[in-house]
């Protein structure tokens, strides 16, 4: 066990060296979505990364990838269009369960063309929290790129059921419906 978890983070340590991640240091919203007001964004240097208690880059060691850094790492290469890295990120979570991860490895396949994939972990996500609707906006999307129309008005009405026409998450599945019904 000890072993597994050294070679895990030795693993981490590697991935991290290959790319200078653009960090976010403010609270997610609890759907996952990230963001919010007064974001201070921090450019860490090649091989290191943010620290959250220390407000700054550095060098990565042992333990410091908690599950939470993986994600807000992961999520945000998802975000700058980096979706192999957040990919490779991702998967170093210690809970493959969490439907934050899961979230973001289909949110990272489906850009990367491997929509089937995406489809997936959606479903994975939605399996643990089916109220998950940053989820269910995402696969609505999935639906649309492979010309399911009804599975993306499906998740409409899902996201409709859960936070009504008024969420982020409606107004965006919405508005991409619209779009492939005008195309």
């Amino acid at each position: 066990m000890h072993k597994r978890m050294l070679i895990q983070a030795a693993t981490a340590l590697v991935a991290l060296q290959f790319f200078a991640v653009p960090v976010f240091a403010a609270g997610g919203d609890s759907s996952g979505g990230g963001g919010g007001g007064g974001q201070t964004v921090s450019q860490c240097k090649k091989g290191e990364v943010w620290d959250k208690k220390k407000k700054k880059c550095v060098a990565p060691q042992e333990g410091m990838l908690d599950d939470d850094s993986i994600y807000e790492a992961g999520h945000d290469l998802a975000m700058a269009g980096r979706y192999d890295e957040a990919i490779s990120v991702l998967t170093l979570a210690a809970n493959k369960q969490d439907p934050r991860i899961l979230n973001y490895l289909g949110y990272s396949h489906r850009h990367s063309g491997r929509v089937t994939v995406g489809l997936g972990y959606y479903e994975e996500a939605l399996r643990i929290d089916p109220n998950y609707t940053l989820v269910r906006e995402y696969l609505g999307e999935a639906h649309l790129q492979i010309g399911d129309l009804a599975g993306a008005q499906q998740q409409l009405m899902e996201i409709e059921k859960r936070t009504g026409k008024g969420s982020r998450e409606y107004g965006m599945l919405s508005e991409q419906i619209e779009h492939f019904m005008r195309s």
